[in-house]
């Protein structure tokens, strides 16, 4: 199959050189000519494990191609793809379809003879009847059905989820576009990995709901966590007790500073506008969109608190600024509310983030940035989890004691526990969702 992949961003880029690995002759093209270029010499313009190698392979092989150039890459195609962002628009909370339409529009020019026009990108429902009558208003003559295609790509794990899913949607109208998606997608169904198939707008409402629902585990268990340390409980024995019922589930039941990254935040906001428009509110959605912003203004507490009620000339150093570990990606990351607050209370913050600085340089003004741990802990009045790479996760907790003016953790993803940090030489720990314990010693 040749296939265009319209947009080199996460998730166009990823999908195209996971189709190249299936044996899909792929062309991925960009108006961004600084990315293409970058991708002709080989560089991976995002952080995602596994996928410079694959890339590398593809290219090698002379599968995958890149390209500026829309109308090469759609010439001949027999199912074009549509990977452009939908940011959250200003001002009312829906998806911003303005790249997905300009697309729609140059594929309509450049289209040579059938192709199945498929939505990759997260849309709206009735987005791809938008796109199919953009389409046929732009060329009347366009040969072309149209198919929406919904990612589940979770960041850091992204290849894996595309070669081994837990399952393909695809929303079709007709007999014609079924059957070239089905030979796209042949590789996973010859592994008998499932491939739904639906209408063009129960697809686009999967892709919705599937978000809302993990978001709303997410401030389900972020409000328990609140209410454990209120009554003495301990939020991850009560994740762990209902996670083992078959019907809930432990995944998405981690206590935290809240979400974020580039799906759920734009995600449950836009379903939260679609059921406005349609006089459907959707009432849980909007709350959990409600606990997920008070979760991370709690967090802002939780770290004044540690520090007896004041940052004012406090140094603090922060492990982790990414949305979530294995990623670059700093969308809508709780550090984006956290830090910036405490540097407008006076804190001096010191960040280390093995993939955060790139874009967070930018998005954190007034921060210093370091690569060591240890040494951002040198002289610090307080050590800030926010984000649990690996790299965190069995740090010398004596050591970083021994290095901090005064030895405090805000540990905001329980990567550890008080005893452990008492018996390091800690004299303050705070968790998420856990009993408060006073450690003793001196400040």
């Amino acid at each position: 199959m040749k296939i265009a992949m319209i947009g080199t961003g996460y998730v166009g880029l990823v999908s195209g050189v996971c189709f190249s690995e299936f044996g899909h002759e792929v062309t991925c093209a960009d108006k961004d000519a600084n990315k293409i270029a970058r991708l002709h010499a080989g560089e991976v313009p995002i952080y995602e494990p596994g996928l410079a190698a694959m890339m590398a392979r593809n290219v090698a092989a002379g599968r995958l191609h890149f390209t500026t150039d829309l109308t090469s890459a759609v010439a001949g195609a027999d199912a074009v793809f549509i990977a452009v962002g939908t940011p959250t628009r200003r001002g009312d909370g829906h998806a911003d379809l303005t790249h997905v339409m300009a697309a729609a529009r140059e594929i309509a020019k450049a289209l040579t003879g059938h192709a199945v026009v498929v939505t990759k990108s997260t849309v709206p429902v009735g987005t791809n009847r938008k796109v199919a009558g953009v389409i046929r208003e732009t060329n009347p003559l366009a040969e072309f059905d149209i198919a929406s295609n919904p990612e589940f790509l979770r960041e850091g794990a992204a290849i894996e989820d595309f070669m081994k899913p837990d399952r393909v949607v695809v929303g079709v109208e007709s007999d014609r576009a079924k059957t070239v998606m089905g030979e796209v997608y042949r590789p996973l169904y010859l592994r008998d990995f499932p491939i739904v198939y639906t209408g063009l707008e129960t697809a686009e409402m999967i892709k919705y709901a599937a978000n809302a629902f993990l978001a709303t585990k997410i401030s389900f268990i972020n409000e328990i966590a609140a209410l454990c340390e209120r009554v003495g409980a301990d939020v991850k024995d009560v994740a762990k007790g209902i996670g083992l019922d078959g019907r809930i589930g432990s995944k998405f039941l981690h206590a935290g500073p809240g979400y974020g990254g580039s799906c759920f935040p734009k995600d449950t906001s836009a379903l939260a506008r679609i059921g406005q428009e349609h006089g459907v509110p959707q009432r849980i959605t909007e709350t959990v969109i409600t606990v997920n912003d008070m979760t991370k203004r709690r967090m802002i507490e939780k770290v004044v608190d540690v520090c007896c009620g004041s940052v004012n000339g406090k140094s603090i150093a922060v492990l982790g600024v990414t949305f979530k570990p294995e990623t670059d990606d700093m969308r809508d990351a709780p550090s984006l509310t956290i830090i910036p607050a405490l540097v407008g209370a006076g804190a001096s913050v010191r960040v280390v983030d093995p993939q955060g600085q790139k874009e967070g340089a930018a998005l954190l003004p007034g921060v210093t940035w370091l690569d060591d741990p240890y040494v951002a802990a040198e002289g610090a009045d307080c050590l800030l989890i926010l984000t649990e790479w690996n790299e965190f996760r069995a740090l010398d907790l004596a050591r970083l004691a021994r290095a901090m003016a005064t030895p405090r953790m805000a540990d905001l993803r329980n990567v550890y526990d008080a005893a452990r940090a008492q018996e390091a030489g800690f004299v303050a720990y705070e968790s998420v969702g856990r009993p408060a314990m006073a450690l003793g010693g001196s400040a």
